[in-house]
């Protein structure tokens, strides 16, 4: 497993880390058992994960607090909370702290290595920084907290216009965003300041959606060529990124995807999120694979480059 310094953290970790929301949360969403995110889980240990990343509103905090609590001090956990409630009111900081506490007991823990706002949005990125950071930061103070992060909405803010105002206030250590062949405008947008200020970023969405599923990805690629945003006579619409599949390239449009962001200059571990251990352990390989071909790069910026929206949360 390679292993990296996450930013400002300055915490080793493992390039890949555990997602344990997504489309699947380990597997509970998709039909799977408590049993088989155990599996799941403990197979990320024995793979060399170290990096376990969930949220207080996934319902997975208990199972992955069960299995890792006997290694905690082998682990890097990772949960989030909302700055909103459920009707759309903000936090107090009373309920802040609350949050963090109920995490920590679904967590089997007495500190979180780092915590997130999660989703947070623009028009709400005042009340964040002014309102809950200081609530974190005396968390932090008091040893509950390791370190204060922040993730975007990759669906509300593909231009990460919230995280370039947060990465010049210079407080969040950690950030998490959405980088792929089809929105990688981070890579102009973000990551210059992010390498300058040294914060770690935690990729997610590499692989998701159209990289996994060939349905979706010749529905997306039909869509963007209807909208004129995509030249019809510049891809196989059957197999768009059927030229990423070659002899020293990838074996697959998700290695591709996964190795696209995890090689990409200011990503530091990149997530992925399965309920299945055979799953996990292609994925893995693929994180821990090398570079693309630079020509694939190339290619897959001239033809997506300019996309900035085709992301999920």
């Amino acid at each position: 497993m390679d292993r990296v310094v996450f930013g400002k953290t300055g915490i080793d970790v493992s390039v890949v880390g555990l997602g344990c929301g997504g489309d699947s949360h380990l597997g509970l969403d998709t039909g799977g058992s408590v049993d088989g995110a155990r599996t799941v889980l403990r197979h990320a240990l024995e793979l060399g994960v170290t990096y376990f990343d969930t949220a207080d509103e996934y319902g997975t905090e208990e199972v992955v607090g069960e299995v890792l609590s006997p290694v905690r001090a082998e682990v890097v956990i990772s949960t989030k909370t909302k700055p909103l409630r459920p009707d759309g009111s903000v936090l107090t900081p009373e309920d802040l702290e609350r949050n963090v506490d109920a995490s920590l007991r679904r967590l089997r823990t007495d500190y979180i290595d780092i915590f997130f706002l999660h989703m947070v949005r623009e028009r709400h990125y005042d009340f964040c920084r002014d309102a809950l950071f200081p609530v974190l930061e005396r968390l932090r103070d008091a040893g509950k907290i390791g370190h204060i992060a922040i993730t975007e909405g990759s669906r509300s803010d593909p231009r990460h216009e919230m995280l370039q105002r947060a990465v010049h206030d210079d407080l969040w250590e950690v950030m998490m965003l959405a980088f792929n062949p089809f929105n990688a405008s981070a890579r102009r947008l973000l990551f210059p300041a992010t390498i300058e200020h040294n914060v770690g970023i935690d990729v997610m969405c590499a692989a998701r959606g159209p990289f996994s599923h060939p349905d979706e990805m010749r529905s997306v690629i039909d869509a963007l060529i209807v909208s004129g945003e995509l030249d019809a006579s510049a891809v196989d619409r059957e197999n768009p990124l059927g030229f990423l599949l070659h002899e020293g390239g990838a074996n697959s449009v998700t290695d591709a995807a996964y190795r696209f962001a995890r090689h990409e200059p200011g990503c530091h571990v990149v997530l992925t999120g399965t309920g299945s251990a055979r799953h996990l352990e292609e994925n893995i390989a693929s994180i821990n694979r090398g570079p693309l071909p630079p020509e694939d790069v190339t290619r897959l910026n001239d033809l997506f480059g300019h996309l900035q929206r085709l992301t999920k949360d």
